[in-house]
């Protein structure tokens, strides 16, 4: 089968490699789509994990091959990979600390080499573990490829809006409007807030406003804050969204985020990033800093509910589609983007 093989930093190889052999536990799924991530972007392009690997997890596929002692599932059905299942036994997992479970962090779908996601590649193996405890989701015949591979990015952005606990009537800012900034602004539609969200391009400030953002700005404006106070009741905003790992956004936030509110960083930022702070700001504003990491076990039904049943427009966020033989390409797209790109998926 076709696969791209991370050789190296910023070294994709579009190659032949063997067929998974599935154990008795496993299924072999054939990949129709697979979303392109900023994480599988950082490890293609930095020196984080050693070669060779094949990456990708957003995946959507059929499966074409079941193990013997795999039961609930058949040759042919239409299934989401989830490609983190954590262990529901660790102290992590009994505190809902789903992403810290070592067993969650232990990816193990693989298509080949060091596992490593496997969705980049023709064909991905499933283990046991992901099988039997729900790591297969099934996608709906009246859904799309394209719409279910939304299913695992929604969760994360979905367990950060869970985690802010936002709700009716709150007003959240989103900073940046990338496909992740756009998904959290359609999640805070949803649950019943009102989004504004910043971004550094004027195509993207409009692409957030179509998307039901309030109101939207460039971050550079030297008057932001006041804008915002404007639309808060001089209060400030409940809740910031940090979408982007920019040490000026946070800053932004503190000046944006009312008495009391919240700041969340979702966008993992450069390990060599320091952040100085005064803790009397937080002391005396009563501001919660908190991270939001990945997916969550607990939210997987709901996320696929939001997407399956088009509770927001994920076709929205779609802005380039790749032959898995121009991930390269892909990748080049992402880093330098156009005014109109947003989410690229990739088609094995």
């Amino acid at each position: 089968m076709k696969a791209q093989v991370f050789r190296g930093v910023n070294q994709l190889s579009y190659e032949d490699v063997p067929l998974p052999e599935i154990n008795a536990d496993e299924v072999l799924v054939q990949v129709r789509i697979v979303g392109l991530c900023q994480s599988d972007i950082k490890k293609i392009r930095y020196p984080l994990y050693e070669p060779p690997r094949i990456y990708g997890h957003e995946t959507a596929g059929v499966i074409t091959a079941v193990g013997n002692a795999v039961t609930g599932w058949q040759v042919g059905q239409r299934i989401v990979v989830m490609h983190h299942i954590p262990c529901m036994r660790c102290g992590y997992c009994m505190n809902d600390n789903f992403s810290m479970c070592e067993t969650y962090k232990n990816i193990t779908t693989t298509a080949g080499f060091i596992p490593s996601g496997g969705g980049f590649a023709e064909y991905v193996k499933v283990p046991g573990h992901i099988v039997q405890n729900g790591g297969l989701i099934p996608i709906p015949d009246s859904v799309s490829f394209e719409k279910a591979s939304f299913v695992e990015p929604t969760n994360c952005c979905l367990k950060a809006v869970k985690k802010a606990q936002v709700a009716p009537g709150q007003t959240v800012l989103v900073t940046g409007a990338g496909p992740i900034g756009l998904m959290f602004i359609m999640l805070v539609n949803y649950f019943g807030g009102k989004a504004i969200a910043t971004d550094l391009l004027p195509s993207r400030i409009e692409k957030a406003k179509a998307v039901g953002a309030e109101a939207a700005f460039d971050p550079r404006d030297p008057d932001l804050k006041d804008k915002i106070l404007s639309l808060t009741d001089n209060m400030g905003v409940d809740t910031t969204l940090l979408a982007v790992p920019s040490d000026k956004a946070f800053f932004q936030a503190l000046d944006s985020t009312r008495k009391g509110g919240k700041i969340v960083f979702f966008a993992e930022f450069p390990d060599e990033v320091e952040i100085p702070i005064n803790p009397n700001i937080l002391y005396r504003k009563e501001i919660d800093l908190m991270g939001s990491y990945s997916s969550s076990y607990r939210l997987q039904s709901l996320s696929a509910d939001i997407v399956f049943n088009r509770r927001i427009d994920v076709d929205a966020l779609i802005s380039d589609r790749y032959p898995l033989a121009d991930l390269a390409a892909a990748v080049e797209r992402a880093v330098s983007p156009t005014p109109d790109t947003y989410k690229i998926l990739i088609y094995p």
